[in-house]
């Protein structure tokens, strides 16, 4: 009688016999969270815009939401490395929570302030830093390879669901009962994605040779860990130029409906739903499909299908806002097979116990990314146009998508891919 091998997870470690059920309740808790977190964001930008109706107001809103985690994110990578990754997401949980507790008290009383709104802009930031590590990192412990892509992808897939339902869910609540309800609601959130985090048995791998190091030394691991595969660091900065060249086309939406189309608030609304739509459809086709064995490839492809899109966006003519909307939807599609690729195939090439270094690493790439596009972008777009800037931008994108997969070391992530996945498959069968 011959002895069944134990199953593995993605990280090469006994897979936990009841991890599917593990998966589900940590994600319940999340995508709860993720709702209540959307309204709550929405309801405070709506409030900024009603009280000093300023775009200098509303960017300043928007930086405090990125730079917090692209400072952090790197140095909440190496906590997760050296200590408890559920305790540190727990308690990234609960502190986000406990401020929107106490600014709702406080909006209760009648004392809000835009400070006070930039402090929970800030928090939430900041616990994101702490908390996405931690999670990235523990994934490839929970799950077998064969569904990594597909976890990976699940963050994306509500975080889009929950963008398209949640902000009329807290203007609902913003305009009937009150901004400080919508505050209470996100605190009502974290306590759901706590509970579902301390319901979940959650492994941890410590790296005790960092265990007495400095945290710049720490640091200094994580980046060595990522560009000791030469291939993989060359596709991270390809992704993080990419995120530059298209995060201004998210602030300059609106303006080609109102100004090139000469669209009303309801065609930006639908302008906006339906890129969520298309981002959802992306989500699901890699849930289905796996995304293959070609990750490096299939972010690529992506490049280009939103490079095509952005450019033909900027050749329409100004009668022609129903195929602008068709556009947005084709570019969403493609938008959603980045980040899940992305993360896999980080988590595939980085030694578990550096893993939380590296994916802080990999997460403030992409949070400098957005803001440093964002102000370079709308310069540009300033002076040029928003019509001539989409052909710009979409020019752009399709010449990164057109070269970046020609190196033989981005290439070569796959071969390594497509092996680890044959191996794993082979040891479930045998």
């Amino acid at each position: 009688m011959t002895d069944h091998p134990t199953p593995l997870s993605a990280a090469g470690t006994p897979l936990p016999k009841r991890w599917l059920a593990t998966i589900v309740i940590i994600w319940a808790g999340q995508a709860v969270s993720m709702v209540t977190s959307y309204a709550a964001g929405y309801a405070a930008v709506w409030y900024v815009t009603e009280t000093t109706n300023s775009a200098l107001a509303l960017a300043a809103m928007s930086v405090c939401a990125y730079l917090p985690m692209g400072i952090i994110a790197p140095f909440g990578g190496a906590f997760a490395d050296k200590h408890n990754r559920k305790l540190i997401m727990i308690a990234a949980d609960l502190g986000v929570g406990l401020v929107s507790l106490a600014l709702g008290i406080i909006i209760l009383f009648g004392q809000v302030t835009l400070g006070l709104l930039v402090v929970l802009v800030v928090a939430r930031s900041a616990g994101q830093a702490l908390h996405s590590p931690a999670m990235m990192a523990s994934m490839p412990l929970l799950v077998p390879e064969r569904h990594l892509l597909r976890i990976n992808t699940l963050d994306q897939l509500l975080m889009s669901m929950a963008s398209i339902g949640a902000p009329a869910f807290g203007i609902l609540l913003y305009t009937a009962i009150g901004f400080h309800s919508v505050m209470f609601l996100d605190f009502f959130g974290a306590l759901v994605a706590v509970a579902g985090l301390a319901l979940a048995k959650i492994p941890t791998v410590r790296d005790k040779a960092a265990e007495g190091q400095h945290v710049v030394a720490n640091l200094r691991d994580g980046w060595r860990a990522v560009a000791a595969n030469r291939g993989l660091l060359m596709l991270l900065c390809g992704i993080m130029l990419g995120m530059i060249i298209f995060a201004p086309l998210s602030s300059i939406y609106p303006l080609m409906t109102y100004d090139y189309f000469n669209g009303d608030g309801y065609m930006a609304a639908l302008a906006e739903a339906v890129f969520g739509i298309g981002m959802i459809a992306g989500s699901g086709i890699l849930m289905v499909s796996g995304g293959g064995k070609k990750l490096a490839r299939l972010i690529a492809i992506a490049t280009l299908i939103v490079g095509a899109a952005t450019t033909a966006c900027g050749f329409l003519p100004p009668t022609a806002f129903p195929a602008f909307v068709a556009l947005c939807g084709i570019m969403a599609v493609a938008c959603a097979w980045y980040n899940g690729p992305m993360i896999t195939l980080v988590q595939r090439n980085v030694p578990e116990e550096k893993m939380g270094r590296a994916m802080g690493l990999t997460t403030a790439l992409i949070s400098f990314a957005s803001p440093i596009g964002i102000a370079l972008g709308g310069a540009l777009a300033e002076t040029i146009g928003i019509a001539p800037f989409f052909v710009v931008d979409g020019l752009a994108c399709l010449a990164l998508g057109a070269v970046i997969y020609l190196p033989k070391s981005i290439r070569a992530l796959d071969r390594e891919t497509s092996k680890s996945i044959e191996g794993a498959k082979k040891t479930e069968c045998d």
